[in-house]
C-alpha cells in the first residue's frame, strides 16, 4: 500500500449547513471525568510510545476523503471513527490501527475472506484501504460500512424474541461462511457481533448529532503529540436507529486453520472456550463455544459464564457443565486474580 497524505482541515461548505459544528469542548471538571471514563488513555497516544495510537480530531479529512464527523470506540489495536465519504455521499467507519503493522494483518484476512467467502452478506469487510504517515511510523487504516451498536446483553431482552432469535441465525450464517473458507475468527464475543443501523447521510451534521448525541471532547495534553488530536465520549445509538440486521466484524484475530498465529489474543475469559483456556491451538470448535455464549446473551440476556471468581471463568464452566477431562488437568494457571489468590484451578474447577 502507498502512502497517502495524512489529513486536512474541512472546508466543504456546499455540502453542509454547519460546517463549524463539531461538538463540544468540555468545560467543566465532571464533563472531563465523563470524557476520559469512556475513551481510551490518552497516555496511548505517547510518540515515545512503541505502539502509539494515532491522534485525530473532528473535522479532519483522512485521505482527502473521509470528514471526521464522530468518535464510534476504541480497542486493543485500534480506534475507529464516524465519518462522512465525500466521494460516495454516505457515512462509513473508519478503522486506524495503532502504530506498526497491526492493520496489515488485519488486511491480509480481510483479502483472503473476500477471496475466499462466498457469502460476506453478515461479515462486516472493508470498502477502502490506506496508510496514514505517523511522526516515525505508519498506520494502516481501513474503511467499513457504517453499523449500530454491538450486542448489549443489559438492553437486549427490550427486543422481541424473533428478532433475538433472527440475530442468532444471522450469525450462525457468518460464522459458517468463515468456516467453510477455513478461517477461524477467534474473538466471537458481544463487541464483535453489531446491529444494523438505519442510514443518516441524507441528515445535517447538526441532525446526526441531535440522534447520536452529541461529540464531548477535549484536547490531548501532556504527551508531546507531533498534530492534535482529541478525546472524546462515543457515540449512543437509540434503538429507533437500530435495523433487525445483524453482522460479524473485527478479523484482526482471524486466521486460517492451520496457519501460525500471527497476532496473539483470545476473546474475553467469557467467551473463551476451555481448549484455548488449556493452551489448545483456534478452531472451529473454539469459535463455535463463542458463539453458545452469544447465543445464550441473545436467548435469556445473560452470560452462562462468569470469571468474577477465584478460579476464574473455569470454576462457573464446571459447576454448570460438569468436570473438565483429567488430561487438562494442571495446564492452566488463573493469574487475573488479586495478589495473595494466585491458584490453580483444579483447587475450584473440576476435573475428571
Amino acid at each position: 500500500m502507498m502512502a497517502q497524505p495524512a489529513s486536512k482541515t474541512a472546508r466543504i461548505g456546499d455540502l453542509y449547513d454547519d460546517t463549524t459544528d463539531f461538538g463540544d469542548f468540555v468545560s467543566t471538571s465532571d464533563e472531563e471525568i465523563d470524557v476520559e471514563e469512556y475513551a481510551e488513555p490518552w497516555g496511548k497516544y505517547d510518540p515515545e510510545t512503541q505502539y502509539a495510537y494515532y491522534p485525530i480530531s473532528l473535522g479532519e479529512i483522512l485521505n482527502e476523503r473521509y470528514l471526521i464527523e464522530h468518535k464510534l470506540g476504541a480497542g486493543g489495536f485500534s480506534t475507529v471513527w464516524m465519518a462522512f465519504d465525500l466521494q460516495e455521499t454516505k457515512d462509513v467507519a473508519v478503522k486506524v490501527f495503532r502504530k506498526g503493522d497491526f492493520g496489515d494483518i488485519e488486511l491480509r484476512i480481510q483479502d483472503e475472506i473476500v477471496r475466499s467467502v462466498q457469502d460476506r452478506s453478515h461479515l462486516v469487510t472493508y470498502t477502502d484501504t490506506f496508510i496514514l504517515k505517523g511522526s516515525d511510523g505508519h498506520h494502516g487504516v481501513i474503511v467499513l460500512p457504517l453499523m449500530g451498536p454491538c450486542l448489549d446483553r443489559y438492553t437486549v431482552t427490550n427486543l422481541a424474541i424473533n428478532t433475538r432469535m433472527s440475530a442468532a441465525k444471522q450469525l450462525l450464517k457468518a460464522l459458517e461462511a468463515l468456516h467453510n473458507a477455513g478461517i477461524v475468527h477467534r474473538d466471537l464475543s458481544e463487541r464483535n457481533c453489531l446491529w444494523g443501523m438505519a442510514p443518516l447521510h441524507n441528515l445535517s451534521r447538526t441532525a446526526k448529532y441531535e440522534l447520536l448525541t452529541r461529540p464531548l471532547k477535549e484536547t490531548i495534553q501532556d504527551v508531546g503529540l507531533w498534530k492534535p488530536g482529541e478525546l472524546m465520549r462515543p457515540i449512543q445509538v437509540p434503538e429507533a436507529l437500530h435495523t433487525e440486521d445483524f453482522y460479524l466484524a473485527d478479523f484482526s484475530l482471524a486466521m486460517k486453520v492451520g496457519d501460525p498465529v500471527a497476532q496473539p489474543g483470545d476473546p474475553p475469559l467469557c467467551f473463551c472456550s476451555p481448549e484455548r483456556l488449556h493452551g489448545e491451538p483456534p478452531s472451529f470448535a473454539c469459535d463455535m463455544w463463542s458463539y453458545m455464549v452469544n447465543f445464550v446473551e441473545l436467548y435469556q440476556g445473560g452470560r452462562p459464564f462468569h470469571d468474577g471468581y477465584i478460579g476464574g471463568v473455569l470454576t462457573t464452566i464446571t459447576a454448570r457443565l460438569g468436570p473438565l477431562p483429567e488430561q487438562r488437568k494442571g495446564s492452566y494457571i488463573y493469574d487475573d486474580c488479586l495478589p495473595g489468590f494466585l491458584v490453580r484451578p483444579e483447587s475450584n474447577a473440576r476435573y475428571e
